[in-house]
This record gives structure tokens, sequence and C-alpha cells, in this order.
């Protein structure tokens, strides 16, 4: 496994006494644990926001700092005896400043969404607390009452978000319904140009100054190509609003350099947003970046938001933005680049069809009508083949967002695994062979089944015997041995 420095036969002692420990407790929970990695393992894992965290990041997480209660932040807390969880969140913090080159770092959320609505109701605060409010006698956010919130709300009016629309490549925390952000905020989306699928600026700055947004949300879950924050952030200085950047797919790209300059968020965006795993291979986490301004309205984020911190989590960031800072990260970050664009690059030379025609970054969207097939009915044919990819909407996908029209692939996890771009084209290969040979079948309401599929026979098992051989030459966490 790449870059993961930690000696495999320590790793698996450790590992191997853990679950002995578990199993005199729950042997079933012992069992699942030892299933997911050997599932793991055989899997060509696709899914462009999963990764492998190092030995050293997952043991972080399980010790002593579970049982400790630090609501607050470092020096100012809620519960006495947090000495060592200061010092954890005050080195996880410094790593995260060195990474990204931010002036502060907040890194207790628990997730993205987390951090999110930290960053959201950070932007918000910071503009109630105006001088207007000064004026009035009101010192603090948390000063004003529920009737001084109500005619605040009144007042403010603009409460607007714009972001990315979700067939677009963009997340469902950036302001639509079914997730608060949608609730906090009145939502406006900005897609891409119908014909190259690319962001399209000079709409997105029609649509700002039209709407006139609180917020401007840059950032993509399933957008194949840089995004050019110099130009999103004189949108958002052109109609006040404050530019907030989701970085959660691509923060190991920008901690790596190779998303530098005018696609690196960081020197450009009021407040940014990652999570800590995906392309930075840390644990399942969330962190905000941002300037002074906003810092000591990100550090309310407990308990604004968020229920008390998890040190053992912030411990396992700690470690992995400790790796991040290695030489060889950056080598990495542009490894899974160079995987992305060859992975892209053999499945156009057999004739699929990529959204926007290729990749900039981690990840390759494919549009699968071409195949006659929606996107769950290639995400499970491909997953019958061993290869594990997500299915997800198109720019206007006909099929919406459950069914779906296109399959998202990424390879930040296989590059860990040391697949170069040789394997990368194989891996083309085999995908366009399942679905070549996947059909939809059966009936579903009002027509043919968009679930339903068949292939043909023996291709599944010989694709997935040619993934298995793939893989054995690239074993995960080689040496772990936890029988």
């Amino acid at each position: 496994m790449t870059n993961h420095p930690v000696a495999s036969e320590q790793a698996s002692t450790a590992f191997r006494s853990a679950l002995d420990v578990v199993r005199q407790v729950e042997p079933r929970i012992a069992d699942a644990i030892g299933a997911e990695i050997a599932d793991q393992r055989a899997s060509l894992k696709l899914i462009a926001s999963e990764n492998y965290a190092s030995p050293a990041v997952m043991l972080a997480m399980g010790n002593w700092l579970t049982d400790k209660y630090a609501e607050g932040t470092v020096g100012r807390r809620f519960y006495a005896g947090c000495r060592s969880v200061d010092t954890i969140e005050s080195v996880a913090a410094e790593h995260a400043r060195a990474v990204f080159g931010a002036p502060h770092a907040y890194v207790q959320p628990h997730s993205g969404i987390d951090a999110n609505l930290v960053a959201f109701w950070a932007v918000l605060a910071q503009r109630v607390e105006s001088p207007a409010l000064a004026r009035a006698g009101v010192r603090h956010v948390n000063d004003l009452s529920e009737e001084d919130w109500a005619q605040l709300r009144r007042a403010l009016g603009d409460q607007r978000m714009l972001g990315m629309s979700l067939d677009a490549g963009g997340h469902l925390t950036h302001g639509f319904r079914p997730n608060i952000s949608g609730k906090m905020f009145e939502q406006r989306s900005y897609g891409t140009d119908p014909e190259t699928g690319l962001l399209d600026y000079d709409a997105v700055r029609a649509a700002a100054r039209e709407f006139r947004p609180l917020v401007l949300v840059a950032g993509y879950s399933a957008y194949p190509r840089r995004v050019n924050f110099r130009i999103m952030r004189e949108i958002a200085d052109e109609v006040g609003a404050t530019l907030m950047v989701d970085m959660a797919h691509f923060a190991g790209l920008v901690a790596g350099k190779v998303l530098t300059g005018d696609f690196d968020p960081v020197p450009h965006a009021g407040v940014v947003t990652t999570t800590t795993h995906k392309s930075l291979r840390g644990p399942r986490g969330g962190m905000v970046l941002c300037h002074e301004d906003l810092a000591e309205h990100v550090d309310r984020g407990c308990p604004m938001v968020l229920g008390g911190p998890l040190p053992h989590m912030m411990a396992a960031k700690a470690v992995a933005l400790a790796e991040a800072r290695q030489p060889a990260f950056g080598d990495y970050a542009q490894r899974v680049v160079d995987n992305a664009r060859a992975l892209a690059e053999g499945l156009l030379h057999r004739g699929a069809s990529l959204v926007t025609g290729g990749t900039d970054n981690h990840l390759v969207l494919l549009d699968v009508q071409g195949y006659g097939l929606t996107g769950r009915q290639a995400e499970a044919a491909l997953l019958d083949a061993g290869i594990v990819t997500n299915r997800n909407a198109v720019p206007r996908d006909p099929n919406g967002a459950w069914y779906t029209s296109g399959v998202r692939l990424g390879t930040p996890a296989l590059t860990t695994r040391g697949l170069g771009g040789a394997e990368m084209d194989e891996i083309a290969e085999l995908i366009d062979t399942v679905l070549r040979a996947t059909s939809p079948s059966g009936t579903g309401a009002g027509g043919p089944s968009k679930a339903r599929y068949a292939i043909a026979a023996g291709v599944a098992a010989k694709v997935a015997e040619r993934a298995a051989e793939l893989l054995d030459r690239h074993p995960l966490y080689p040496g772990v041995d936890l029988s």
C-alpha cells in the first residue's frame, strides 16, 4: 500500500489484538470487521468519495480519548481535565494551517455536513453582528432575543444561497430542500454549459447579479474539471456575497499542491469546508478553514451547531494531516489525477461518453445512456463483476436523481493501493466489457424497468476473475494478517 509507512508487522499485531479484544465481548462485530477488510481487498473500489486510511490514522481513533467531553475550544473548555485534548486539537489545527496555507483551522466538525453548517452560521453571525447592532447596544449574536432574531430575519430578507445544481455536480448540502441548508436559505442553482458540460462563469455572474445571494457556494461532488476560484471570488465580491468553497472531494489535490493558483480555493474564499477522508485520506470527519475575520464565529461551532468534539477523531485528523505534509503525499495526489485521466482516456478510446469529455481532477463521470442503461442498472452490473462504483446524475438527467443516467468513478483509493495508468486502461476495458454485456430487463410502472438488468452469461464471473488478478498485484494493507 503506497505512502503508508507504518510497519506491516506492527499493524498486523495491533489490529489482530484489537479484534481479539472485541471478539471476547461481541464476536459478530469482530467477524463483520474482518469481513469488511476481506471485501475491500477483493473489490476494485472506484467510489470517488472513498479511500484507504493508513494504519496510523485508524489506530489513532480507537483509544481512551473516546471517553472525554471537551465542549469549547483550546484553552476555553466547559469541562475540566482537557489538557491532552487541547494538545491534540492544537496539533491538528497546526497541521491543517500548514498543509493548506490557511490563517485559521477548525478541526472539530464530525462530517462535511457539520462543517458546512458551521460555515453557514458563521457567515450569518458575522453579518448579524454589524456596527448597527453595536450602536443598538447588542454586543454579541448570543445576546439577541427570539424577537430580535425574528426581526433580523425579516430585515435581512436575503438569506439567499447560490450554488451548483445537483445534476451539474453540486451537493445536497448546498441549499437543497431535503437538507437543512435548504431550509436555512432561499436557494438558486447555477448549472453548466449544455454543449460542453463546463462551468459558464458569465452565466454564474448573471445569476448572481439577478439573485443577489448572501453566500455563493463553489465546490462539487461530481464535476470532473477544475474550478477557477479567482473568478468565483470576483463574482461574489461584485454582489456583496461571501464565497464559500466546499472542497470535500478535492482537498487532497489541494493539500498535494496539484491544484494551485486560481484553482486553490483557500486564498480566494471567505471560508472553506472539507471532509478529512476522500482524497485527503484521513478519518471520516470535517474541517473548516477561514481568515481571521471569521475565526471567532467559526470557533463557536460547538455548541452553535455541533455537539461535543470527538477527541479521538481529532487525533486521527492530526495524524492524517501530518501524513499530508510529507513530500510523498504530493506524489500521491499527482498520481490520483494522472490515473483519472488514464481511466478517462481508456473509456473514451472504447467509445464511452464522458461528461465534459474527460477530467482534470480525481473523478470521471460516465454517461451510460449510450449503453442503453440507467445508472442504477450499470452500478449493479459492475458490482456483480467486482467493480464498486456509485450511480450519479448527469446534467439534465432524464432519469432523475434516484435511477440516474451516469456512474461516477474515482481514483483516490486505487491510487493509494498502488495502481497506475496501465491498470487504469485495463479497468476501463473491464467496465466497458460489463456494460456492453448488460441490458435492461423486466418492466416497471409505465414501461421498462429502470432497475432490473441482465448480464450475458459468464461475463460477470470472467471480469471479476480479471479484476482479482489485477488486485493481487497490489495487495491492500500487505502483511496485515487477521487470522
